[in-house]
């Protein structure tokens, strides 16, 4: 079998490995975010966020890597990759609670169906909140990097523009997954709770996570 020849000037090792490690750890923290979403952290009498505001804001620190690194259509693309990665999710687990299965995983199955028929409101409310968040994240950081005119502070960025976007997801995300399943008194405290949690998550271990990859990512590859 004859090997294809690589081409040096369109096969840059360090490029290629770097978009994709970012890319891919965005995806699959947003499908981890979306499943640890349908439980809701309850401390005291209040539900104060759902498991997966853990590992969300995480989500928002990778896109404002690629955003800062490559640019606001990179970001975008990634996004949208991300959005088509959540439908999957969702028709795929729907597909599998609905095959039929032996009589022994009668307990199994009734769990699958309580987990991934709640699923699909979730991944819809996570899929408007985050495309509509994200990219509005994106283009915040792009737009104070411009006001910037390209200074050092990154935390200003990365910060500035997660405000911006988280903003749009926590409001959108919580009415549309949680409204009617949980007390309308505690819609709230939910939205206060888990954007500060986001913000705080971002502040303490994002930001330098971000500081990290952007100079990896730059002293490692020509980004």
């Amino acid at each position: 079998m004859n090997k294809v020849p690589e081409n040096p000037s369109k096969n840059r090792d360090a490029d290629f490995n770097a978009l994709v490690v970012v890319s891919s750890l965005l995806v699959s923290l947003y499908l981890i975010a979306n499943l640890m979403a349908v439980k809701i952290i309850r401390i005291g009498p209040f539900s104060l966020f759902d498991a997966g505001t853990l590992t969300f804001p995480f989500t928002y620190m990778l896109g404002d890597v690629l955003a800062e690194v490559w640019g606001y259509r990179t970001a975008r693309r990634v996004v949208l990759l991300t959005f088509l990665c959540n439908i999957m999710l969702v028709l795929f687990t729907s597909l599998g609670a609905v095959l039929p299965y032996p009589d022994y995983m009668q307990q199994t199955q009734e769990a699958y169906v309580a987990i991934y028929t709640y699923v699909p409101r979730i991944v819809a409310a996570s899929l408007v909140s985050f495309l509509l968040g994200e990219l509005a994240n994106a283009k915040a950081l792009v737009l104070i990097r411009r006001v910037q005119r390209g200074g050092k502070a990154l935390w200003v960025r990365t910060i500035g523009s997660s405000m911006v976007g988280y903003l749009f997801d926590t409001v959108l995300f919580v009415v549309l997954a949680f409204a009617f399943t949980v007390p309308a008194s505690e819609l709230l405290s939910m939205i206060a709770v888990q954007y500060a949690a986001k913000l705080l998550i971002e502040a303490a271990a994002g930001t330098p996570l971000a500081y990290w990859a952007v100079s990896l990512i730059r002293r490692k590859s020509s980004v």
